[in-house]
């Protein structure tokens, strides 16, 4: 049995002088981005990051960090 969790993930956009795109960031998880062309995309990579992440900590005996009990917050860019 599975059991889910939810991870909070950071996207912020990439400077076009990296590549453009966005990059998605998982604060818990040591190491654990992704990316991708549009958020949504990055948010997409982020939860195979994810995955994989977990798998390859399980692998090497080391424990899965709990996500922290917060609320996620939206930023928006305004100009």
């Amino acid at each position: 049995m599975s059991i889910s969790t939810e991870y909070a993930v950071t996207i912020r956009p990439l400077r076009v002088a990296d590549g453009g795109g966005f990059i998605a960031l998982v604060p818990d998880l040591p190491g654990c981005m992704s990316d991708g062309q549009t958020p949504e995309e990055a948010m997409a990579n982020a939860q195979d990051a994810i995955a994989c992440w977990i798998e390859a900590a399980h692998e090497m005996g080391r424990p899965i960090p709990q996500p922290t009990p917060e609320e996620p917050v939206q930023m928006l860019k305004f100009g």
